[in-house]
């Protein structure tokens, strides 16, 4: 089943226009989802918004946008006032400033697209701004609108096409040196320097999805294969009256002997 486009519209670089499609470069649709059902009926539960002093349902035609500027004290705003804003980012990613791409730290970046031509007749003009960018490590800077929301976004050139990476706002990215001015100015000990040297050769590896599977996803689908099989698992033994449990092993131990079983034990034979 083709994937239908998120946002179509035209990339503008001065003269130069393509038509475009963005699609999402990440995907959470293989995630586990519940609903909430009624226990008793086994009935889904649907929500409703009431009203917060009446208690009575709102209908979805009454239902608008309010900024509060005071207690009980709201400007409203109608979705023709909403959609009518930034209406020339609404079609058109129009670049409007580069810069060099190890200049955009990565706390900045925050939802990637794959963007790609929608048209045959704009693959020459994509390809230039493409590639005109990739030879000068270039990214481009822009605005988009996405979900009533004007955005910056920065292109990438990645292979054959561009990713696309919404920009947090500047009052959302907080200051590192407000969070680790506490982290001690010392260099690292030298002894130890050498010991986590060892661990990061050893365990070094090639990039791979595997690195960061959802093992709790994994866990939920062995429980719903169960259930789906009628299958009940034994409940843990609970200790018994006045049997006492095992108290928990402290794992506070000096820090070099610590690194230095690490290595020792990554250079066992056997380990890879």
């Amino acid at each position: 089943m083709a994937l239908r486009p998120h946002w179509k519209g035209y990339l503008k670089l001065s003269l130069v226009t393509c038509p475009v499609q963005m699609m999402p470069a990440t995907s959470e649709n293989e995630k586990v989802r519940f609903h909430t059902l009624n226990r008793e009926t086994q009935n889904r539960v649907v929500s409703h918004y009431v009203d917060s002093v009446t208690g009575k349902e709102v209908k979805d035609e009454d239902e608008v946008k309010g900024y509060q500027r005071g207690e009980n004290e709201y400007v409203i705003l109608e979705d023709e006032e909403l959609e009518n804003v930034a209406l020339d980012s609404t079609k058109t990613i129009d670049i409007e400033v580069f810069a060099p791409r190890d200049g955009v730290d990565w706390v900045w970046l925050d939802t990637p697209y794959y963007l790609s031509p929608d048209d045959p007749v704009g693959q020459e003009a994509f390809s230039v701004i493409r590639d005109a960018m990739a030879a000068e490590n270039m990214v481009g800077i822009s605005r988009l609108v996405i979900s009533r929301r004007e955005r910056a976004v920065m292109l990438e050139p990645r292979g054959k096409g561009i990713v696309l990476w919404t920009l947090r706002y500047g009052d959302e990215v907080r200051n590192a040196d407000t969070y680790f001015e506490r982290v001690d100015d010392e260099a690292a000990d030298s002894e130890m320097m050498p010991l986590v040297q060892q661990l990061i050769k050893k365990q070094t590896q090639h990039w791979s999805p595997t690195m960061v599977s959802d093992p709790v996803q994994d866990k939920l689908l062995d429980i719903i294969d169960a259930k789906k099989k009628q299958m009940k698992k034994p409940s843990r033994a609970k200790p018994k009256a006045g049997e006492k449990q095992q108290p928990a092993q402290s794992n506070v131990i000096n820090i070099m002997d610590a690194l230095r079983k690490s290595v020792e034990a990554e250079n066992r034979p056997g380990r890879r």
